[in-house]
């Protein structure tokens, strides 16, 4: 019963391979994605931190990514 689901009449290596680059493609994908937001998260905590403290309050105010960024830098450091 198993040794059928898993030969599938010949054809199972065709399906567990594709199974396999199907789930290799979305975890690359996943962990570039990841990665570029945390870059991009990161240059923007560093903008942030170059402005004035008032100009600092006025973005967070207006924007809830500014909040979110940097509760995100803040937990990380």
């Amino acid at each position: 019963m198993i040794l059928n689901l898993i030969t599938m009449n010949g054809y199972g290596i065709f399906v567990w391979l594709s199974f396999g680059v199907t789930a290799g493609a979305c975890l690359t994908m996943y962990l570039k994605t990841k990665k570029t937001l945390r870059k991009y998260e990161s240059e923007f905590a560093a903008e942030l931190e170059k402005l004035s403290n008032e100009e600092k309050q006025a973005v967070i105010e207006k924007s809830k990514i500014a909040t979110q960024v940097l509760a995100s830098q803040n937990k990380t450091a």
